[in-house]
C-alpha cells in the first residue's frame, strides 16, 4: 500500500474530511488532495505530523511493504526480489513528478505513433483503387495518370508518417533512459503505476482483441469477392485487386489499435522494469535493426515498384514487411 492510500485510509477511519486534515497539518486542502492522488509527496515534517495525528509510526506510513488492514493492524509483506535488486545496483532516480510526466507524455506519443504506422500500411490503398477504376474504365484517365494520382497520395502518407516518427523521436528522446538505464523509482511511484496499469488493463485488452480480430478478418473481403466474381476474367482480377484495398484498410485500423494500447502498456512496464524492460534485458546492448527497418522497406518498395512498374501488385511488400517486422522485433528483443 502506497502512502497516498494510507493517508486516505487513516483519514477516513478518523472520520475527517480533507479540509479537516489539512487544518491539522497547517496546509491547504489542495495539498492533501495531491497527496491522496499520488501527484506529490508530503515533506518529512508533514509525515512526522501525520504519524502523531494518526497514531502510527513513520515506518507504517513510508514503507510500502507495511499495510494497514481493516482492523488498523499493520501487516508486514516480504519485499520482492525486484525491490532487493533495486537497492544493490547503480540506478537513475525517477521522482513521482517525472513518472507522472512520462505517463502523461505517453498518451500523445502512442496516438501519433499509431497514426504513423497506419499511414504506412494504408498508403497504397488509393493507388490500388485508382488502378482498378482506370482498368475498368470508370475514370477517364490514362494508366500513367491514375498511377500518378495514387503515388501522390502514397508519398504524402509516407512523408507524414516519417515526419511523425522523426518528431516523436526528438520530442520524447528525454525518456530514452527508461529503455537503457536501471532506474530507482521514488517512494510511491511503483504503487501509483500499478494502480494506473490496473485501471487501464480493461481498455488495453479491449483494443488489443479488437485490433487482432480486425487483422484476422481482413482477408474476408478477398473470399467474398472470390465467391461473387470467381477467379477467371479481367473483372474478377480487378475486383480481387480492389478487395486488397479493403484488406489494407482493416489491417491499418487493427494495427492502429494494437500499437496505441501496446505503447501505453509498455510504458507501465518501463517504469516497473517488467516484461521486456527488466534489468536483465537492459544489460543487452540496444540493437539498431528496428530503427532502419521501415526505411529499408520503403526504399525496397519504391525501388521494385519503379523498376517493374507493377504498382498494382508491389503493395504486397507491405504485408510481408509487417510480418517480417514482427519476427525481427521478437528476435532482437529475446536475444
Amino acid at each position: 500500500m502506497i502512502l497516498a492510500d494510507k493517508i486516505i485510509t487513516l483519514r477516513k477511519k478518523n472520520g475527517w474530511s480533507q479540509e479537516e486534515l489539512a487544518e491539522q497539518l497547517q496546509v491547504s486542502r489542495q495539498s492533501v488532495s495531491k497527496w491522496e492522488s499520488a501527484q506529490s509527496i508530503p515533506d518529512m515534517n508533514k509525515i512526522l505530523m501525520m504519524s502523531e495525528i494518526f497514531g502510527v509510526s513513520t515506518d507504517v506510513l513510508l514503507k510500502e511493504e507495511m499495510e494497514i488492514d481493516d482492523h488498523e493492524a499493520v501487516v508486514a509483506v516480504e519485499p520482492t526480489t525486484a525491490v532487493v535488486e533495486r537497492e544493490t545496483l547503480p540506478t537513475r532516480p525517477v521522482s513521482m513528478e517525472e513518472a507522472n510526466d512520462y505517463l502523461r507524455d505517453l498518451v500523445p506519443f502512442a496516438k501519433s505513433t499509431a497514426w504513423g504506422v497506419s499511414f504506412c500500411i494504408a498508403s497504397p490503398i488509393f493507388l490500388i483503387i485508382m488502378a482498378g477504376l482506370q482498368e475498368q474504365g470508370y475514370i477517364a484517365l490514362k494508366e500513367a495518370q491514375a498511377v500518378g494520382c495514387g503515388l501522390l497520395v502514397l508519398f504524402a502518407l509516407i512523408i507524414a508518417a516519417v515526419a511523425i516518427f522523426v518528431i516523436n523521436g526528438q520530442k520524447y528522446a528525454k525518456w530514452d533512459f527508461l529503455d537503457k538505464e536501471f532506474i530507482d523509482t521514488a517512494y510511491g511511484v511503483d504503487g501509483m503505476v500499478k494502480e494506473r496499469r490496473e485501471a487501464y488493463s480493461s481498455r488495453h485488452i479491449t483494443e488489443l482483441v479488437v485490433g487482432i480480430v480486425l487483422c484476422i478478418c481482413s482477408v474476408v473481403p478477398l473470399f467474398i469477392m472470390m465467391m461473387i466474381f470467381g477467379e477467371d476474367g479481367r473483372l474478377a482480377e480487378t475486383m480481387m485487386e480492389m478487395s486488397m484495398a479493403i484488406v489494407l484498410a482493416f489491417v491499418s485500423v487493427g494495427v492502429h489499435l494494437i500499437v496505441d494500447c501496446s505503447i501505453i502498456w509498455d510504458g507501465f512496464h518501463r517504469l516497473l522494469e517488467e516484461g521486456d524492460y527488466t534489468r536483465a534485458s537492459k544489460t543487452v546492448s540496444n540493437n539498431p535493426w528496428m530503427k532502419g527497418y521501415w526505411l529499408l522497406v520503403t526504399a525496397l518498395y519504391l525501388g521494385i515498384s519503379f523498376y517493374t512498374m507493377r504498382w498494382d501488385i508491389t503493395w504486397i511488400i507491405w504485408l510481408v514487411a509487417a510480418a517480417g517486422g514482427a519476427v525481427l522485433y521478437a528476435f532482437t528483443n529475446k536475444r
